[in-house]
């Protein structure tokens, strides 16, 4: 605040004193957020010259008003007349980042002037040209006013704002303080009176001059005449600017703004200017409330990651220190945590997993985890944690660290779900778009407990929520029935015959045993891997290969040999059935056009992130995927999906869905194309009741996607025969 600042004792300021006037507007400037100028000569390199205090003052909000006189140097002239330009596009910079905007403003180079047109651009310089009327003369004013919000310090000075005014001639500068006597207060006010003056026009004493009437100050026109003024010789003088800087009081000030400079530079702090949106911020109030613990269950792409990660700043704010460890389910998901994690600014960031030798970062962490301001991250996979020797290490991590679970369903496991009451870490934060375990309610309450929450969780941001706040993009949803052929079929109802005599049609559930197990698997084999897919998965592509002229930014979910939760071994067969699969789905693709260029991507796939990168690049067009990107996987430039896979999973398909709604500068909508496998009625009033709950649980999927489609009435079209023979009613649907 200003009325902190030690200011000169008899509040003037003299060149080659103690008291410099470089310094008085150092002080004010790194203590107000307005600043208010009357000037005769300005040039842009007085604000390079004090490019510490200006950095700060803009990263604070600071908005500066300046009438000038008529004449400028060429390069100020353009820049004001490139700021002013709204038809002109400008380069944008974040003005609340203080190191960036201080490397930028003390650069006297073309990213220098593109910052000062941006600060016009977005009225954080605002000006009005003058020139006295009846001759050839100047306005010569050389005073102004800052203003913190509560108090005013106003000055007048025999300087020009330039850098040779500053720095170079023998100056003066006298300041008045608003809270000292009434003859500040009173010179002040007509200070800020003047100003507002002459934008408003109301003085007539001179002529308001537009930009582009403004006169180039050059030697040739004003002769000898305040030769020093004319600012011909700034870009000379700038190289001379480290140098111009002896004085210890001097020093002291610009040290002390390059301390608070550098401070911002180790603190962590929001990633984006906005800040967090208003949802990110209510969950961490209801984490706060819920004793600091909780489960978000956000849709996917709509910033768990950024949620989480604003509730350990919230902490860190408080504490002055972040002290953190997330579980994620795999390498990938790592990477992107860390990423985020230094996006933030946290700095100290350990990762562990199987292919990193850790020991001796974690070493380190437990000579120093007793220090109170020692601050870090550790970033594990689920494998992991559960292994004897990190849970040596993670026995000791101080009760206060914040646990994050991403992917928390993944806590729910057998495998990890046993150690949950043993961990002591207090603070605790889940995170899935799916929290509910299907099929686990053992399961599911041991993650209850440990988060002290249940349905509907501390907090929820459904997809539907997304959407419609335009977090999430919207989408047309395309489901398309695939049948059986005979082959298919006559086994298919043969497994079928055979699970009848398991099934209650009361309950409309199978009996629980091995036999009953094995028949699914079979049955839901032949569902997966449907040769009529391949048909139609063709004709899709082709179409919208035929209306975008290319298949940049697509998906396609190949089904696998063996969906993933009901796989029982890791036989050598199923494996080759997945590569079979793949190549077959890969191939229609590559014959549609020789110019697309589709990779696959599965779980042994090497350098994966590099794919990624390059698919959101548009290098490749298109990424065919099996038991990948499901879980936490960013492809936000996504706008059309292929689901091959006929998947029951909820999980399985909400997180699959919501890699492609994510918002894209580029993206204005999203298609999905859903292949759905609707065998043959068999005739059987012994089966019908089994056929029906089969068909039931498959348009359950269907219904959870076109109830959020824009085109939701042609699902209805769709399916409208089917509805009919098995009794069905989408309403019903959806509520189940």
């Amino acid at each position: 605040m200003l009325k902190d600042i030690e200011w000169s004792e008899d509040r003037d300021y003299k060149t080659k004193t103690e008291n410099e006037p470089i310094q008085f507007y150092l002080d004010a400037l790194n203590n107000s957020t307005e600043f208010h100028l009357l000037l005769g000569y300005f040039s842009s390199a007085a604000i390079n010259l004090l490019s510490v205090g200006f950095a700060s003052f803009i990263a604070n909000g600071g908005n500066v008003k300046m009438v000038i006189n008529h004449l400028l140097s060429e390069k100020d002239k353009n820049v004001f007349a490139t700021g002013q330009d709204e038809n002109i596009e400008k380069k944008v910079f974040d003005l609340t980042d203080i190191v960036g905007l201080q490397k930028v403003l003390d650069e006297y180079d073309i990213h220098f002037f593109e910052c000062l047109a941006y600060l016009i651009s977005e009225k954080r310089i605002t000006l009005k040209v003058i020139k006295p009327k009846n001759g050839n003369g100047i306005a010569h004013y050389k005073s102004g006013v800052f203003y913190d919000g509560e108090n005013y310090v106003g000055y007048k000075a025999s300087c020009n704002f330039t850098l040779y005014g500053l720095s170079e001639n023998l100056e003066e500068l006298e300041a008045f303080l608003s809270w000292e006597n009434g003859r500040s207060n009173k010179l002040i006010k007509k200070e800020i009176r003047n100003i507002e003056n002459y934008f408003q026009e109301k003085d007539l004493s001179v002529e308001y001059v537009e930009i582009e009437n403004t006169e180039i100050a050059i030697r040739d026109k004003f002769g000898s005449k305040d030769i020093n003024e004319l600012l011909i010789q700034e870009e000379e003088l700038i190289k001379k600017k480290r140098n111009l800087i002896d004085n210890k009081k001097l020093s002291k000030t610009i040290h002390k703004i390059l301390e608070k400079i550098n401070l911002e530079i180790r603190s962590p702090k929001f990633p984006y200017k906005e800040g967090p949106r208003e949802y990110q911020k209510n969950a961490n109030i209801a984490w706060i409330e819920n004793s600091y613990k909780g489960i978000f269950a956000m849709a996917t792409g709509t910033g768990k990651t950024l949620t989480a990660l604003n509730c350990l700043l919230e902490l860190h704010k408080i504490n002055k220190t972040y002290k953190a460890i997330i579980l994620v389910p795999t390498i990938g998901l790592a990477e992107q945590w860390e990423k985020e994690c230094r996006n933030f600014n946290f700095r100290n960031v350990i990762k562990i997993n199987s292919k990193i030798d850790w020991q001796n970062d974690l070493s380190f962490l437990n000579l120093s985890k007793n220090f109170i301001d020692n601050s870090y991250i550790i970033i594990v996979t689920y494998a992991s944690f559960t292994k004897k020797k990190f849970q040596d290490f993670f026995i000791g991590l101080h009760k206060d660290t914040l646990m994050i679970a991403d992917e928390v369903h993944n806590m729910g496991a057998p495998g990890i779900s046993k150690i949950l009451s043993k961990i002591h870490l207090e603070k605790r934060i889940g995170l899935s778009a799916t929290p509910k375990r299907i099929y686990d309610e053992d399961g599911g309450n041991s993650l209850d407990l440990f988060f002290n929450d249940k349905e509907p969780y501390v907090f929820s941001y459904t997809m539907e929520d997304a959407i419609k706040n335009d977090v999430l993009c919207h989408y047309l949803y395309y489901p398309h029935i695939v049948k059986l052929n005979e082959i298919e079929f006559a086994e298919y109802a043969k497994i079928s015959k055979q699970l009848a005599r398991f099934f209650d049609q009361a309950t409309g559930k199978y009996l629980s045993t091995d036999e009953v197990e094995r028949l699914l698997l079979k049955r839901k084999r032949i569902i997966h891997k449907a040769q009529n897919k391949l048909s139609v998965f063709e004709q899709i592509v082709l179409d919208e290969f035929n209306k975008r002229g290319n298949l940049k930014y697509t998906l396609i979910y190949v089904p696998e040999g063996i969906e993933p939760d009901y796989a029982i071994s890791d036989n050598s067969d199923e494996i080759d059935d997945d590569i079979s699969l793949m190549n077959q789905y890969t191939k229609i693709v590559s014959r549609t056009d020789r110019r697309i260029l589709i990779k696959q991507y599965m779980g042994n796939t090497p350098n994966r992130e590099q794919l990624i990168k390059d698919y959101s690049n548009g290098v490749i067009h298109t990424l065919a995927s099996m038991k990948c990107l499901d879980e936490g996987i960013d492809v936000p430039r996504s706008e059309l999906a292929i689901f091959c896979a006929s998947t029951g999973n909820p999980r399985q398909f909400i997180q699959r869905r919501g890699r492609v709604l994510r918002k894209h500068k580029d993206k204005i909508y999203a298609i999905i194309h859903d292949l759905v496998v609707i065998p043959d009625r068999m005739n059987d009033e012994a089966t019908f009741g089994m056929e029906k709950s089969i068909i039931q649980k498959e348009l359950e999927r269907v219904v959870n996607f076109a109830e959020l489609a824009d085109n939701k009435t042609h699902t209805f079209e769709v399916f409208s025969e089917i509805l009919e023979i098995y009794n069905l009613n989408l309403n019903d649907l959806k509520q189940n």
